[in-house]
C-alpha cells in the first residue's frame, strides 16, 4: 500500500499536481485515518511518506460514512437473495432508525438514530477473525479470499448434521424444519471414524462459514427485534461483496424474522470508515449535500472488480490508450474472471441453500460490484413540476437478463458505425483513430461487466446504458461525435423551412394543429442511435425522407390523443391559453427545424412563452443548447414572429439584416428562450436536471416532451404538476412490441391534462 501510494505520489496531490510538477515539498502532510491500522501504522507511515495520521474514532466514522452513502447515493442499498441483488430506495425523510451490523474480525451492532447519533447495542467475538482463524487452522489456507473461494466448491452435508440425519432422511415438519436443515454445524464429525485430513477443506470453509454467518444473521435479528427496527444493513470485511455469504446472512434473518425483516448491504461498504474519516474535515463543504448534487461514472482508468484493481490507475489519456493497446488485442473484451459454477449442496442451517441461477451459485468475482467515482455537481436540481419525486422512476422497462442481452447487442452493432462517426469528427487523424480503438474496447469492457453481472454499476436501466455510451466516449476526448452529421442536416432543413411555413400559414387553424403534430412525428424519424433509421438515411436524401415520412402518417396513431390536445389548445386557449411552454427537443436537422420550432411558433402565436429544452453536452445527433440559439437565428431569417420572440427571449441582440419587409410589423411577442437540461445523453432523468432548467419550470403549464429518450426509453409513465404532451415515433420494433403491442414506426401522442 505504502509503495503503492509512493509510485502515484497520492499524499502530495498525485504525480499530475502542480506541488509535484514544481518539485515543492510540502511539510506536515496530514492525513485523516481510522480503525486500528491508524494507531499500528502511524510510524510507519511517518516513517516512510512523512505522513501524520490524524485518528478519528472508528465508530463515529463508521456510522458518518454508511449515512454519507445512505443519503447521497440513490440505490445504495440492496437485498441479496437466491443470489440475485435488488436494490432497495431509501426514503431520506425516514432513513433512521437503522441497525448497522459491521463484521469485521469480530462484530459490532450499532443503532443509528440520526447524523452524529448513535449507540453500540451489541456485538459478538464470533465474525470474520473466527471464519478466517479456524478456517486457517483446518484448512491450511493463506489468504482469507482463498478461504471464501474454498466455500463455494464446498458440500456442508458431509460435515454438518441434518435433520435428515436424525429422522432417516425425513422432515420434521410438525415444527417446520426440513430435512435439509443443520441441526448441528460440525456434528456429522462426532460420529465419523475420521480425521482432519480425511474431510476436504472445501466442505469445512463452507460449513464454518455457514456456522457464522447464520450466528451473525440470529443475533443482528434479535437485536433488530429488541429495538423494533426493520432495516438492518451489514458490512465490513467479512461481507466484502461475497455473493454467498450476503445470502447466508439474508436467509437467516429472513428466516428467523418469518420474512418480516430483510438484510440490506451497501455497494461501497468497503469504504465506510474513510468517508467517515473524510467527513470529519472541518471544512469539507458536504453538510447540506443533497441526493441530486451526486453523479457517479464508471471511467475505465482503474475499476475496481472484487476488490482487485484491473489495470494501474491511469492519469492522463495516452497512458489509458496504451494500456488499452497493451493488454487487449484487437476483437477482445475486458471481462472479470469468468463466473464458474459449482456442485449443488443441501442443508442450510433453517432453510434451503440458496441458488443464483438455477442451481449454480455465481463466483465471487462476477457477483461482486464495481466502485464509480462520484461527482459533486451543485449546479443539478430536482425537476419542480414532478407530480411526485419520490415515487418518480425514470425507466419506463426493468431490464432483466433477456432485455440486457437484446440492448448489449445493439449497442455492440452500433459500435463500428459510431467509432467511424467520432473518428471522422476529429479528422480522421491517427491520434483520433488510437482513441477510437480505445473507446471500442472500453465500451466492449463495461458491456460484458454488465452481461456478467447487471447489478454490477448499481440499479441500471437502459437510460444508465445510453449515458454510460456517452460518457466513455467523453473519456477519450471525443467532443461531438456527430457534429459534422448535425451542422449539414441543419442546413439542409433550414433550407426548406420557409416553404413549410408558407404552407403552414395557409390553413385554417384546427388543420395547421394537425399539420403541426404530424411534422413532429414525422421529423422524429431522424435518429442515429436508431439502426432502422440509419438504414433510411442509403434510401435518400433528409427533405425526401422527410416528406415520405409525413405521407404515412395516418391516424389513429397508436396512442392518439391528439383530439384532446386539439380541444384544450382550441376550444379552451380563448378563456385562457397555455401561459408558458416546455419544450424538450431531440435531434438535430429536420426533427427539431422542421417539428419543433414550427410548434414552437404556433404556441408563439398564440400569446404561451416557449422555452426550448436541449442538452447540455452532445448525445448521437441529439440538439445541444449551444447550437440552438444559431438555429433559432437562421429560422428567425424567414419568419417575423420567430424573429420578434428570439429578440425577446434575448436569442438575437441586434436588428437582423435580410429580413423581409413584409414581416417587420409583427406585434411585440412573448418571448423565445432556450436553457440547457444539465444531461449528455439520449434520456433524461427529472431527478436531476440543471438548475437554470428548475427556475424555467416554475411557471410552466404546458410540457412537450419529444423523442423516444425522454418520452418512451425513459418517462413514458412519469406523471407531471402541469399539463404534459409526449410525442415520439418508435423506432424500434421490441420497443414497439413491448410498450405498445405495436410496431415500429408507430406514432404516440400521448396528452395528460391535470385535473
Amino acid at each position: 500500500c505504502l509503495d503503492f501510494i509512493s509510485s502515484k505520489q497520492l499524499h502530495r496531490g498525485g504525480v499530475d499536481s502542480p506541488s509535484w510538477r514544481s518539485g515543492a515539498q510540502p511539510d506536515n502532510i496530514v492525513i485523516k485515518a481510522t480503525g486500528g491500522g491508524a494507531f499500528k501504522y502511524a510510524d510507519l507511515f511517518k516513517e516512510r511518506l512523512g505522513v501524520s495520521l490524524e485518528k478519528e474514532d472508528e465508530m463515529d466514522c463508521l456510522v458518518a460514512g454508511a449515512n454519507f452513502l445512505l443519503k447521497s447515493i440513490r440505490h445504495e442499498a440492496f437485498t441479496h437473495m437466491d443470489g440475485q441483488k435488488e436494490y432497495v430506495q431509501i426514503d431520506q425523510n425516514d432513513l433512521f432508525p437503522f441497525l448497522l451490523v459491521n463484521v469485521g474480525s469480530g462484530v459490532s451492532i450499532i443503532k443509528v438514530d440520526g447524523h452524529g447519533k448513535f449507540q453500540r447495542v451489541s456485538g459478538t467475538n464470533v465474525g470474520g477473525g473466527t471464519y478466517w482463524g479456524l478456517g486457517r487452522l483446518m484448512t491450511k489456507c493463506k489468504s482469507f479470499d482463498e478461504l471464501l473461494e474454498l466455500s463455494q466448491r464446498g458440500d456442508n452435508s458431509t460435515i454438518d448434521m441434518l435433520v435428515g440425519d436424525i429422522y432417516g432422511g425425513l422432515d420434521y415438519s410438525k415444527i417446520g424444519l426440513s430435512a435439509s436443515t443443520i441441526a448441528s454445524s460440525f456434528g456429522k464429525t462426532i460420529s465419523d471414524d475420521k480425521e482432519l485430513s480425511d474431510y476436504r477443506p472445501e466442505d469445512i470453509s463452507l460449513s464454518l462459514l455457514r456456522m457464522i454467518s447464520y450466528n451473525i444473521g440470529q443475533i443482528s435479528y434479535l437485536n433488530a427485534l429488541r429495538y423494533g427496527l426493520k432495516r438492518i444493513f451489514f458490512g465490513g470485511f467479512f461481507i466484502r461483496g461475497h455473493a454467498y455469504t450476503m445470502d447466508t446472512i439474508s436467509f437467516a434473518v429472513n428466516f428467523w424474522s418469518k420474512g418480516e425483516a430483510k438484510a440490506m448491504f451497501l455497494r461501497h461498504e468497503g469504504f465506510l470508515g474513510a468517508l467517515g474519516a473524510f467527513m470529519s474535515y472541518e471544512k469539507h463543504g458536504l453538510d447540506d449535500l443533497r441526493i441530486h448534487h451526486l453523479v457517479e461514472r464508471f471511467p475505465m482508468g482503474a475499476p475496481y472488480v472484487g476488490g482487485k484493481i484491473h489495470g494501474p490507475p491511469l492519469g492522463d489519456l495516452n497512458e489509458k490508450i496504451s494500456w488499452m493497446e497493451k493488454f487487449v488485442q484487437k476483437g477482445t473484451q475486458i471481462t472479470a474472471p469468468v463466473p464458474v459454477g459449482f456442485p449443488v449442496t443441501t442443508g442450510m442451517g433453517g432453510f434451503e441453500r440458496p441458488t443464483a441461477k438455477g442451481d449454480i451459485l455465481r463466483s465471487d468475482a462476477s457477483a461482486a460490484l464495481n466502485v464509480g467515482v462520484l461527482h459533486l455537481v451543485p449546479t443539478l436540481d430536482v425537476f419542480p413540476l414532478l407530480e411526485d419525486p419520490k415515487m418518480y422512476e425514470p425507466n419506463t422497462i426493468d431490464l432483466d437478463l433477456n432485455e440486457y442481452k437484446y440492448w448489449f447487442k445493439i449497442l455492440s452493432d452500433h459500435l463500428p458505425d459510431l467509432v467511424d462517426k467520432a473518428v471522422a469528427s476529429e479528422g480522421g487523424t491517427d491520434d483520433a483513430k488510437r482513441r477510437g480503438d480505445a473507446f471500442a474496447h472500453a465500451f466492449s469492457a463495461h458491456l460484458a461487466r454488465l452481461m456478467e453481472e447487471p447489478a454490477a454499476y448499481g440499479k441500471f436501466g437502459l437510460a444508465n446504458l445510453l449515458e454510460l455510451r456517452e460518457e466513455c466516449l467523453r473519456e477519450f476526448q471525443f467532443v461531438d461525435a456527430y457534429v459534422s452529421i448535425k451542422q449539414r442536416e441543419n442546413e439542409a432543413s433550414l433550407a426548406v423551412l420557409p416553404d413549410l411555413l408558407m404552407e403552414l400559414d395557409s390553413m385554417n387553424e384546427e388543420a395547421r394543429l394537425l399539420a403541426l403534430i404530424e411534422g413532429v412525428l414525422a421529423a422524429n424519424i431522424f435518429d442515429w442511435g436508431s439502426r432502422a433509421c440509419v438504414d433510411l438515411y442509403h434510401k435518400g436524401t433528409i427533405i425526401e425522407i422527410y416528406r415520405m415520412s409525413r405521407k404515412k402518417m395516418q391516424r389513429p396513431w397508436r396512442i392518439d390523443d391528439f383530439d384532446m390536445f386539439k380541444k384544450r389548445m382550441l376550444a379552451d386557449k380563448k378563456g385562457q391559453p397555455y401561459k408558458r411552454a416546455l419544450l424538450f427537443v431531440d435531434n438535430s436537422g429536420a426533427d427539431v427545424v422542421l417539428g419543433m420550432i414550427p410548434l414552437a411558433r404556433e404556441l408563439l402565436r398564440n400569446g404561451t412563452e416557449v422555452v426550448l429544452v436541449a442538452n447540455s453536452l452532445p448525445a448521437l445527433n441529439d440538439v445541444t443548447a449551444n447550437e440552438l440559439p444559431g438555429i433559432v437565428a437562421e429560422a428567425a431569417k424567414h419568419c417575423g414572429i420567430l424573429r420578434k420572440a428570439a429578440e425577446a427571449g434575448g436569442l438575437i441582440f441586434d436588428a437582423m439584416a435580410g429580413i423581409q419587409d413584409d414581416l417587420k410589423d409583427e406585434p411585440v411577442s412573448v418571448p423565445l428562450m432556450v436553457v440547457e437540461n444539465g444531461c449528455g445523453s439520449p434520456c433524461i432523468d427529472f431527478r436531476q436536471v440543471s438548475s437554470e432548467l428548475a427556475a424555467a419550470a416554475k411557471d410552466a403549464d404546458l410540457l412537450i416532451l419529444e423523442g423516444m429518450g425522454r418520452s418512451l426509453h425513459t418517462n413514458l409513465n412519469a406523471r407531471f404538476k402541469c399539463d404534459t404532451l409526449k410525442l415520439a415515433m418508435v423506432k424500434n420494433q421490441r420497443l414497439a412490441e413491448k410498450l405498445f403491442n405495436g410496431n415500429i414506426y408507430d406514432c404516440i401522442c400521448k396528452f395528460e391534462p391535470v385535473p
